[in-house]
């Protein structure tokens, strides 16, 4: 029944049709969508934008905000139609726009852009365009799967349309912890000092005459597709538990582990699978994505509490979970991303981070946003607001790609999102390389001799040998730095002619 969604009588007069919603939208606004992932979108009116566009024939552009990656209700659909769009994508038709230059993009960390909001750093928003579980009573939007930059985009927009979703459960009410972080020069400390902890209200306050429309729809979220654990990711997540084994060994870590973070994608989710093997328990996590591994360590009595930003579930989990929601009411919260990525949160939780690298250089140095060094694949997402503020920061990454064409293993990452002032720990399932407390001469032996495929590992040592000759504080070959990723584009391997998979160098002075 509607009057269990929208509580005001008055709401109801605002019910419209997308197609009358979609006329509201013109060319040149900035609109805010509420999303993150695939989660919480607005489902019926980008298809009616779109729609609206194509039909008039006329000049339309308009700038899209979002959480994060969205579904392709919004980021295929609205592709042709968009003149700049940030903080973060994951879709291969807005991806092929944005490398050939059709589309601004702004590649933000996730935590920023609620202040890049409120300090007018970016255009303004003109219509936040929100997916609504229900409208309270004293005109609360409360929010669905997601958060994401929904408050921020509410608070600073103009107008507001809602989609009211009836696919999506009503057990979700009162999952959300919306905590608005006052502007610059009156923040105060954030008071949140445990994962579980609530400080903030389970809705969206907004003025009932700021409401232009409300189309009602009933579409649930589109799933992700996650891929399952995989003989290398399962040897990765075995080498992660070894070390966080040895750590609680050496007294660095206690037996109950730091809340955990892992990042958005198959291979995290499946490397974070190996939980359910390992003799840790009590888990807490304190993460922007709750995807499928979460819940199943959850049934599985593995973890106490998930803080996310969230719900990034599969067709069958997003079945499971949604309809049994009742089940995970009191394990879970779902924040805004400015809390769910605050790095002074991180920072204080002391979080163990768990994200994933498309490449890593021998000193550490990590790209997980630019393949070849210049075409976007997704963007930083929430990687850098954790690894830079993390207890242990840690990437993973399988050591090859392409079949083995490609090493993840390089002499120069190609591009630089994470500095190796920030990595502490790389793995692959060749092996753990811990850099902590390691110059960066040191840091190079350890990450060729534990992460790198044997396939490059010689490779490696020559560059290495070479540079170390050149000598400098991190020792280049600036010629030949990148010369691994111009073999790719010429011949379609990284692999040099005739290198045979030999077995590692002996080790080598690097003083």
């Amino acid at each position: 029944m509607l009057s269990n969604r929208l509580r005001h009588k008055a709401l109801f007069n605002k019910i419209v049709t997308s197609k009358e919603a979609a006329s509201w939208i013109q060319n040149g606004m900035t609109i805010g969508f509420s999303g993150f992932t695939s989660s919480g979108d607005p489902k019926q009116l980008p298809i009616a934008i779109a729609e609206r566009a194509h039909k008039e024939g006329k000049p339309f552009k308009i700038n899209v905000y979002t959480g994060a990656s969205v579904s392709p209700h919004i980021d295929s659909v609205l592709a042709e139609y968009m003149n700049l769009r940030l903080p973060f994508q994951s879709n291969d038709t807005l991806r092929k726009e944005i490398n050939q230059g059709h589309i601004r993009y702004i590649d933000q960390h996730l935590s920023e852009t609620g202040d890049a909001l409120n300090t007018h750093a970016i255009p303004q928003v003109d219509i936040a365009v929100v997916e609504a579980l229900a409208i309270t009573e004293d005109g609360n939007i409360i929010p669905t799967t997601s958060c994401g930059n929904t408050h921020n985009y509410i608070k600073n927009a103009k107008e507001v349309i809602v989609e009211l979703n009836l696919a999506q459960p009503l057990s979700l009410e009162g999952v959300h912890d919306i905590y608005d972080i006052p502007a610059f020069g009156r923040r105060q400390a954030i008071p949140l000092t445990s994962v579980d902890q609530r400080i903030g209200c389970t809705g969206i306050p907004v003025e009932f005459d700021r409401i232009k429309g409300i189309v009602v729809t009933n579409v649930p979220d589109t799933p992700k597709k996650l891929i399952e654990p995989d003989k290398e990711t399962i040897i990765i997540a075995d080498h992660l538990l070894n070390f966080l084994q040895e750590e609680v060994k050496a007294g660095r870590l206690s037996k109950k582990l730091p809340p955990l973070q892992s990042g958005v994608g198959s291979v995290a989710n499946a490397v974070f699978y190996g939980f359910l093997r390992s003799e840790f328990s009590d888990l807490q996590l304190y993460s922007e994505v709750l995807q499928d591994s979460v819940f199943d360590l959850i049934d599985e009595g593995k973890v106490r509490f998930a803080s996310g930003g969230a719900l990034t579930l599969s067709e069958a989990k997003m079945n499971r979970v949604l309809q049994n929601f009742e089940k995970y009411r009191e394990k879970i919260v779902l924040r805004p991303q400015d809390m769910s990525n605050n790095p002074e949160i991180i920072r204080r939780l002391g979080l163990i981070t768990i994200n994933t690298a498309l490449e890593v250089d021998i000193y550490g140095n990590v790209n997980s946003t630019h393949v070849m060094g210049s075409k976007m694949m997704n963007g930083i997402g929430g990687s850098g607001d954790f690894t830079r503020n993390a207890r242990i920061s840690i990437f993973v990454t399988k050591s090859t790609a392409k079949n083995g064409c490609i090493s993840s293993i390089v002499p120069f990452a190609s591009h630089i999102d994470h500095t190796a002032h920030d990595t502490m720990v790389i793995i692959t399932e060749q092996g753990v390389a811990d850099l902590r407390g390691l110059s960066p001469r040191e840091r190079a032996e350890e990450i060729m001799k534990n992460c790198a495929h044997p396939s490059y590992r010689n490779q490696l040592y020559d560059y290495f040998h070479e540079a170390l000759q050149r000598g400098g504080y991190t020792p280049h070959v600036i010629e030949k730095a990148f010369s691994w990723h111009t073999r790719f584009a010429e011949s379609g391997t990284m692999l040099e002619p005739m290198i045979k998979a030999e077995k590692p160098k002996a080790k080598m002075s690097v003083h």
